[in-house]
């Protein structure tokens, strides 16, 4: 099979199920933007690599990949496809929000917002967090217009407040200033 089919020369594309949209189309830009961060995630995984202490997060961000990817789906499904890709899990969910409880009791309390930096790895932490949090606008608007898997919406909410917990946590695990924003 060819990578290249020449159906897209147009600006269209094909969603689960075949419907064929413009590549402007809300849904098109939600899973091309969680794609995206999901490129943005290999990238931080990559940088954890290799590092014994950062195993626990490589895991966790492997994990991740593999839920991105049914986000992916579930915001490329078209008419009459919805049955086609099942809903992420409630338990997804759940996962993130424990890994987020128990990475955010072991950090001392802060009530300002935390700058980017100080280590690559806590700078695409940040990353991540902002591509994921455009992610889910987008999601958001393709809701508004066709309707998106709900489990999407809550999930994207969560993750990208995962990633902003791990890039304090790496911060203190890299032993860098985490620098907080004094107006």
């Amino acid at each position: 099979m060819k990578v290249y089919t020449k159906t897209g020369d147009r600006g269209t594309t094909s969603l689960i199920g075949g419907e064929r949209v413009l590549k402007t189309d809300s849904r098109v830009e939600a899973y091309g933007t969680v794609d995206e961060l999901a490129s943005f995630v290999a990238l931080l995984a990559d940088h954890l690599r290799g590092d014994e202490g950062a195993a626990e997060y490589c895991g966790d961000l492997n994990r991740i990949l593999s839920r991105l990817m049914t986000a992916e789906a579930l915001l490329a499904v078209g008419e009459g496809a919805h049955d086609k890709v099942q809903p992420l899990d409630p338990a997804c969910v759940e996962w993130l929000e424990t890994r987020i409880d128990a990475m955010q009791e072991a950090l001392p309390p802060i009530d300002k917002f935390t700058l980017p930096g100080g280590h690559a790895a806590v700078s695409l932490c940040h990353v991540c967090r902002t591509v994921c949090r455009r992610a889910e606008r987008a999601a958001l608007r393709a809701d508004q217009e066709f309707g998106a898997d709900a489990s999407v919406l809550v999930w994207l909410n969560r993750l990208s407040d995962y990633f902003y917990l791990l890039g304090r946590t790496l911060s203190a695990y890299f032993r860098v200033e985490e620098v907080l924003w004094i107006p």
